[in-house]
């Protein structure tokens, strides 16, 4: 199984000089990979607004900052987002890193969001799954010819074309229409907030939802995405545990644990890998 490890958004504040020591600490102790999380607008409210990168313009930066890590995305609202640009921004981070880039989409839930993006919020189910199609068409071929409901490309190509021909797209979400769709179309499932008691009632309909797609289990990857390492754990005990459902990734997180500096991430995460290793 790799383990990973979640960009704390929101807490790490907006020096880069921290979000380069925070993703060079987690590759100098080994961490397999680094998740990103989105949140494009924030909204008025008694809190003060989060700050949260934009996931592809971070990974880009950390692309030259880093040698070996996975970058993922843990989730691009991809329906409330331009397809051929999504696509053309995903091509650049693959190659600026190496072909280390794994997209994580969903559908989202923030209407809000997608009406100040301009996207229609109620279509978003359908739309996805032609946007990745396109997606996927740009990332393996030198031109695209394409007629859908929702795109129409006259011969069109994006280059640099990505070192991955075509890069992964792993999935987020619960809904049974999302793991079907897992199930049929996505290379990967991003799971978030289940537990090894909780999980396998999903994963049985995920499994049917394979047969259903006439695919094998072991090719569609399981992300149990953060992990709150904050709290005391039999770490090595919950990674065998996770292990023996099929996960093929698990990345932990420090965020909302009252930390004040990057380097408190960091000494969690440091923390972390010396507990589970006993």
């Amino acid at each position: 199984m790799k383990i990973g490890v979640g960009f704390p958004q929101g807490e790490i504040g907006y020096d880069p000089v921290a979000a380069k020591d925070f993703a060079q600490a987690a590759e100098d102790l080994g961490y397999d990979y680094l998740m990103t999380y989105e949140l494009i607008i924030d909204t008025q409210s008694d809190q003060p607004p989060a700050g949260w990168y934009e996931p592809l313009t971070l990974l880009s930066y950390l692309a030259g900052l880093t040698r070996r890590m996975e970058l993922a995305t843990g989730v691009v609202v991809l329906p409330s987002r331009q397809t051929v640009l999504l696509a053309k921004q995903a091509a650049e981070v693959d190659v600026l890193s190496g072909g280390r880039l794994r997209l994580g989409i969903s559908v989202g839930w923030n209407q809000t969001e997608y009406k100040a993006m301009g996207a229609d919020f109620h279509d978003r189910g359908r739309r996805v799954e032609e946007q990745m199609a396109v997606m996927r068409e740009l990332w393996t071929k030198p031109f695209v010819t394409f007629k859908g409901q929702y795109h129409t490309l006259e011969t069109i190509g994006i280059y640099p074309p990505p070192i991955q021909r075509p890069i992964p797209i792993w999935m987020g979400g619960y809904a049974d229409a999302v793991l079907r769709r897992i199930a049929h179309i996505g290379d990967g499932w991003l799971a978030h907030g289940l537990t090894p008691k909780t999980a396998p009632d999903q994963l049985d309909k995920l499994n049917y939802y394979l047969q259903e797609a006439n695919r094998k289990p072991e090719e569609v990857g399981l992300n149990v995405v953060g992990v709150d390492i904050t709290k005391p754990q039999d770490w090595g005990k919950l990674i065998q545990d996770w292990g023996d459902l099929g996960a093929t990734h698990l990345d932990v997180t420090t965020r909302e644990a009252g930390m004040k500096s990057p380097q408190e991430h960091i000494d969690a995460i440091r923390r972390f890998k010396e507990e589970a290793r006993n």
